[in-house]
């Protein structure tokens, strides 16, 4: 497959097309609580579904079909998983919302750097959520607690995760708006967000344009909830770990 078509493998087909479907009926009918006055539409990219936030068009979404994908054997030497794990920065008792979790391909290793605390695996899609438990039960991995979210609400609870970790996963976010302000609402005071997204900046980088961000569009945006960019690093190949904080008096 060419690098440049990853998110575009045969099997994510049916699942992006219902994704955009979803997406177009989304902008005639928003959720409620919602707040459209933060968006605007535009014909979409190829890689895109014509919304847009902070200037960004936000990109379509991944299915629970490109679980393979997430799990590919080579993903942690394109990646450098392990140094992303490595660098994380966790105490034992730490609650850890990891959104967008996929399979769980972070949050089960994460568990066993939090042994007196527990993670909180978000996701939207149900297929994703069932996978995560099966492979907690069978690893004997009792921490580790699947969260069903929704397209506009993390649903963490209210002032108690000490760090949101979102791997290539926020760019996707239908409302980024709305989601943060959820993530900020379950953040401790002085709680931490590391935000990991390709490269924009870097055109060798081969993925899809609007599923990379510019470490400036990522900060425009984590302030418009009212987080403070903390440092970006980037020793990963492809991408930055950025990390926010929620102020310590809110």
């Amino acid at each position: 497959m060419p690098n440049l078509l990853r998110h575009w493998a045969p099997g994510l087909l049916a699942g992006t097309v219902l994704a955009l479907a979803a997406c177009a009926a989304d902008q005639t009918a928003p959720p409620a609580g919602t707040a459209p006055d933060v968006y605007t539409y535009r014909p979409a990219a190829r890689d895109g579904i014509g919304k847009v936030y902070q200037g960004r068009e936000i990109s379509f979404v991944m299915g629970h079909l490109g679980a393979g994908w997430l799990e590919r054997p080579d993903r942690e030497r394109e990646e450098r998983t392990d140094l992303l794990l490595q660098n994380l920065p966790l105490e034992a008792d730490d609650v850890v919302a990891d959104i967008g979790a996929g399979t769980g391909f972070f949050s089960l290793p994460i568990a066993g750097r939090v042994p007196e605390g527990r993670v909180l695996a978000v996701d939207i899609q149900p297929e994703m959520l069932a996978i995560v438990a099966s492979r907690a039960k069978s690893g004997g991995i009792a921490n580790v607690e699947p969260v069903q979210a929704t397209e506009t609400d993390p649903r963490l609870p209210p002032g108690t995760v000490d760090l949101v970790l979102m791997v290539d996963a926020y760019h996707e976010f239908s409302y980024p708006y709305e989601v943060m302000q959820g993530v900020v609402r379950g953040l401790k005071p002085g709680g931490r967000v590391v935000l990991i997204e390709y490269r924009a900046e870097d055109p060798a980088v081969p993925i899809l344009t609007l599923h990379k961000m510019s470490e400036t569009q990522a900060r425009k945006e984590m302030k418009a909830v009212g987080l403070e960019w903390v440092e970006t690093r980037d020793f990963l190949p492809q991408q930055h770990f950025m990390v926010f904080r929620k102020p310590a008096g809110n």
